[in-house]
């Protein structure tokens, strides 16, 4: 409880002992407690600090409020999401929130590094909205393209001087040409993405050509040359779409795969949650909490030889505060307990009337 000065006394303590502290309070909220990074690193030079903030702690934004959303329209990833004559879209994965702790993650790994070396901390700061941006970077690459050229691979169009990247939809960028193509039973989900690769073109032409009636598509001049491919993508795509009305996704990925063609379902909740391979890396577990009940949630996708992490519930609210105070500080129970009296970890106990 940062509000009483025995919950001072207990942090500051903590910061004494401890390796690395994190936060992510709102704007200046652990400054008006008193503790400012000059403070905390006076406390204990080693220290490593990490934050995260919408916007930094510096320039015009600095002040305003995120979320992931927030900061997913403004890093970039918004504008770039969707369909060109749609609203722009956020995407499904959390890469304002998730991506940047990743980002914090690796900065404050090698700010550990630095400290075993010099013995000095650092404060590490990284606001979401430069998370997104960094996640965005080929649309930055693309954006810089759009000085001296097209990009030839979308299949909006697209011009030298054209300023701002457009939203493209599904396809692929990166110069191959890519999309998800609808499959039977053409349900929200019966998609399966593929990439057209310039090595794979002949076999996959000559497979699905006469099947959807161009029995000679891999000597049709409209898509015989990758330029030529990129010219008539739309073209590609509604013979690729014709050749997949006849299969599932599962289909028609077996037949792609054996002809070395990239290409992969669009997986639901529902399809990974139950996916034969995801249970065999661990990637969706059960765990037990104490008062949630039995729940699933997403394993670890960093697989570590020789400590793999383990997957474990979330602890309640307090429920390792005396551990950590014994381990750490070294504090016997009377004081433990002396400092609960005083509302040092919590609001203090109400007296009986």
């Amino acid at each position: 409880n940062m509000k009483s000065a025995e919950g001072k006394q207990v942090f500051v303590d903590l910061l004494k002992k401890c390796h690395l502290i994190m936060e992510n309070f709102g704007p200046g909220v652990l400054d008006r407690f008193g503790f400012s990074w000059e403070k905390i690193h006076e406390l204990n030079p080693k220290i490593v600090m990490g934050s995260i903030k919408g916007f930094g702690s510096s320039g015009p934004y600095a002040d305003f409020k995120a979320y992931e959303n927030v900061a997913q329209a403004m890093g970039g990833a918004m504008s770039t999401t969707g369909l060109p004559e749609g609203p722009p879209f956020v995407t499904g994965a959390q890469i304002g929130d998730s991506g940047t702790g990743l980002h914090l993650a690796i900065g404050l790994l090698a700010a550990l590094r630095q400290a075993e070396r010099t013995g000095k901390g650092q404060y590490v700061e990284v606001a979401m909205m430069d998370g997104v941006m960094n996640l965005c970077r080929v649309k930055f690459r693309d954006h810089q393209r759009l000085t001296r050229q097209s990009l030839a691979e979308y299949s909006v169009p697209t011009y030298k001087g054209m300023g701002e990247v457009p939203r493209a939809g599904n396809d692929s960028g990166g110069g191959q040409l890519g999309n998800a193509v609808h499959c039977k039973p053409h349900g929200a989900n019966d998609w399966l993405y593929v990439v057209v690769q310039e090595a794979v073109w002949q076999d996959l032409a000559e497979r699905i050509g006469p099947e959807v009636g161009v029995p000679d598509l891999a000597e049709d001049p409209r898509v015989a040359s990758i330029a030529e491919r990129r010219k008539n993508q739309q073209l590609v795509w509604t013979l690729l779409n014709k050749f997949a009305e006849n299969y599932t996704k599962r289909e028609l990925m077996a037949i792609l795969n054996p002809l070395d063609v990239p290409c992969g379902p669009i997986m639901s909740t529902a399809d990974l949650a139950n996916d034969e391979h995801v249970r065999g890396r661990d990637m969706w577990v059960e765990l037990d909490h104490p008062q949630r009940g039995k729940w699933w949630n997403v394993g670890m996708p960093i697989k570590l030889s020789d400590s793999p992490a383990k997957i474990e519930r979330s602890p309640t609210l307090g429920e390792h505060t005396e551990e950590v105070l014994r381990e750490v500080l070294g504090y016997d129970a009377a004081k433990i307990n002396s400092l609960k009296s005083a509302g040092a970890f919590s609001v203090p106990p109400k007296k009986a009337a």
